[in-house]
């Protein structure tokens, strides 16, 4: 039996999803501070770094054609990856459990209905998109997709209508902090992009054309969130629908938005979870988070995630690194290994710097420079340590 293989344009709608998030908008509420040019220019320095890394990313799995955690055993090894496994699953059900959150904090403010009911009825929808499977939504992504890109072309319009500028109160985050936060949406991806990008029928078009989709339309929520706070002066998303002037259409927006997205995260911690075992079954993993996430999303307070997105940034920048250097320059594969020690120990300064970069003010971020030394190590380590013999087990 043929493995079915997604078209370029399929793997362009699952990115297109992923970019059309409540949180990318209200991540991009933050930038209103710096003034409209500043802050669109830290949304697209970031956004460009965020995305190289992304498209490099994605294009291991593709040819590779391994799910993204199997490709974390090419660099660490077989049990050397089941820590960042581990930890992917563990910020995905958390990624599960913030978008629904703040879809449900969105909806209710449209529509007061209860922000726990709108949590049962976002998780619904994103186990009934599990239930259906990556590879049997083309056509429901499409008409998805396709009113997702009516609506927010309508938001745009509606509040870059006002035409007035109004500088919203607050401290305004240094330059190099608003890059950082606009690297850390897109590098928040990078440990699942394998698990789409894998089955692509053509690999390196499909990466690119999901990499790029994904970077203009994450732009364009970032820009709208901004904009919105700019224009209406509010930053809470459902006020700024409301003053849009968006009332049914805004709730579309809102539910559909955060099930389109949050269905990757849930259908992803399924996929890492299999590279543990065999013997797991994803799609009841993928549901298992869909419903911890829900769960999660009623009872624990989720407002401020900028913490948890720079906690992803100093885990999986450094590990990317580490692949890209490993798969890229030095062409090895570990995965026949139990342990990779010189990767994992490089990925453990990588870590490290990317916390003490955090205290410095870099205008291009800290992502970048880490992701950079850390490559630069892992590749001056390997060359030492290669011609040592290596432990198997």
């Amino acid at each position: 039996m043929t493995e079915k293989r997604t078209s370029v344009f399929e793997n362009g709608l699952i990115w297109f999803g992923a970019a059309v998030s409540i949180a990318e908008i209200l991540t991009g509420t933050y930038f209103a501070p710096l003034g409209f040019s500043k802050g669109l220019l830290a949304i697209l320095i970031g956004h460009v770094i965020g995305c190289v890394l992304l498209f490099l990313s994605g294009l291991i799995g593709g040819m590779a054609r391994r799910s993204a955690m199997e490709t974390v055993k090419m660099s660490f090894g077989q049990r050397g990856s089941l820590l960042f496994t581990l930890l992917n699953v563990l910020q995905l059900v958390g990624w599960t459990g913030i978008m629904i959150y703040d879809g449900a904090l969105a909806a209710d403010g449209v529509w007061a209905a209860g922000r726990w009911v709108w949590c049962l009825v976002i998780g619904a929808l994103i186990i009934l998109w599990i239930l259906i499977g990556v590879e049997n939504l083309g056509k429901v992504n499409t008409v998805a997709m396709g009113a997702l890109f009516l609506m927010t072309i309508g938001l745009s319009f509606l509040i870059f209508g006002k035409g007035t500028l109004q500088m919203p109160g607050g401290d305004a985050m240094t330059f190099g902090a608003a890059v950082e936060l606009s690297v850390a949406m897109p590098l928040s991806w990078l440990p699942l992009i394998s698990d789409y990008t894998r089955e692509a029928a053509k690999p390196v078009k499909a990466t690119a054309v999901s990499a790029v989709t994904y970077g203009l339309v994450s732009c364009w929520m970032y820009v709208i969130g901004m904009g919105a706070s700019l224009f209406t002066g509010e930053s809470d998303i459902a006020q700024i629908l409301l003053k849009a002037g968006l009332g049914v259409v805004g709730l579309l927006i809102v539910v559909l938005s955060t099930v389109t997205t949050t269905f990757l995260d849930a259908y992803s911690a399924g996929i890492s979870s299999e590279s543990v075992s065999d013997k797991i079954n994803g799609k009841t993993v993928a549901l298992a988070a869909a419903i911890i996430g829900t769960v999660g999303a009623i009872f624990f307070p989720m407002d401020n995630i900028t913490d948890f997105l720079y906690l992803i940034g100093s885990v999986f920048a450094p590990m990317i690194a580490v692949q890209i250097a490993t798969f890229f320059i030095l062409k090895m594969d570990n995965s026949q290994k139990a342990f990779h020690a010189v990767n994992l120990v490089v990925w453990l300064i990588g870590f490290i710097l990317y916390r003490v970069l955090m205290r410095v003010d870099i205008p291009v971020g800290n992502t970048l420079p880490d992701m950079v030394l850390t490559m630069l190590i892992c590749i001056v380590a390997n060359k030492i340590f290669r011609k040592a013999p290596e432990k198997s087990a």
